[in-house]
């Protein structure tokens, strides 16, 4: 009865060892390179899980790498790994530069991958060229009037200043700043309708792809539509101002004038009330007489009598000619 109980012991821990070992220790992987031709040994395999790389990750770029002639080795691409690169992508960016005729080393390939550019996205634009259109870029010639210009850049990867080098959108910003430019010094809008292939070459000429990831092929004109007219419209605007500066300095002057005569009616006023004061002084010093001051404030009287009866009188007429007017019954 031991006996069996030690043998069904003995076989439990076997098995339990062999689990621990198939999944330990890539037995098929292993076993799958070395059908591919791969030299690759089991305890390289173990090595790779106590440094925590997925081992698969290494071992089957590593197969596509050597059935296409590239010539990688483990520790490359484990390297490449731990760094924090893909490695399947750097090794598809190699094959696809093989076939191309390219000539990318890995080291180089290693070094585009981490920097954050797509490295195979980059070879693949190397073999075929991308084209990027701008958006609708705003230029206003020298006569004023507004063109819409709408541009197909042809760019092409440089694997030479692929890190470090700016983007698509530096492309994009020096196409709109050049076209912006050359539309800025046509004397006529109607210069860039007649021969739109100018703003082509004379971006072109500029040499926009210094310090940038690529590579200029063409700039194409795709659209140019005419917009405002915006010499008309900043004119109008001039106008405006003209003329909202001219009121208010007439409004300026009007109320000077307004404060002005304010001033005199008051210097009147109190003009006319030293009068009464100038008659009684000279009543007490004898220089008018009483009969004098009678006959002053008749003529008074009489001023202020005519001034009545003018002033009724031009009510009159005016209420006269206001019945003058109406219709007859």
């Amino acid at each position: 009865m031991e006996g069996i109980v030690t043998f069904v012991i003995s076989i439990g821990l076997i098995l339990v060892a062999a689990v621990l070992f198939f999944t330990f220790v890539p037995v098929g992987l292993w076993i799958s390179a070395l059908a591919a031709g791969v030299k690759i040994s089991i305890f390289n395999l173990v090595g790779m899980k106590l440094r925590r790389v997925v081992p698969f990750k290494i071992v089957l770029p590593l197969i596509k790498a050597i059935k296409a002639g590239i010539g990688v080795n483990v520790n490359q691409l484990e390297a490449h790994y731990l760094a924090g690169g893909n490695v399947d992508r750097v090794v598809d960016a190699l094959i696809a530069a093989q076939r191309a005729d390219m000539d990318l080393i890995f080291e180089r390939a290693a070094a585009i991958d981490p920097a954050g550019r797509d490295v195979l996205e980059a070879v693949k634009m190397s073999v075929n060229p991308k084209v990027v259109e701008t958006p609708n870029v705003s230029a206003v010639s020298k006569d004023g009037i507004e063109l819409l210009v709408k541009a197909r850049v042809t760019v092409r990867a440089n694997l030479d200043r692929l890190i470090g080098g700016a983007g698509e959108a530096t492309i994009l910003a020096r196409v709109g700043e050049g076209i912006v430019t050359t539309v800025g010094s046509s004397v006529s809008h109607k210069e860039v309708l007649e021969n739109p292939d100018r703003i082509s070459k004379v971006v072109l000429n500029k040499g926009l792809d210094s310090g940038t990831a690529f590579e200029i092929l063409s700039i194409d004109i795709a659209d140019v539509d005419v917009g405002r007219n915006i010499g008309a419209q900043l004119q109008t605007l001039q106008a405006e101002a003209d003329k909202n500066i001219a009121q208010a300095k007439a409004e300026e002057r009007r109320a000077m004038a307004v404060a002005k005569e304010q001033e005199m009616r008051a210097s009147v006023v109190e003009a006319e009330a030293e009068v009464p004061r100038a008659m009684a002084a000279a009543l007490r010093e004898g220089k008018l007489g009483v009969m004098d001051y009678y006959d002053m404030q008749n003529v008074m009287a009489d001023t202020k009598m005519r001034d009545s009866i003018s002033k009724v009188g031009g009510n009159t007429g005016s209420m006269d000619q206001s019945h003058d007017n109406k219709p007859n019954k």
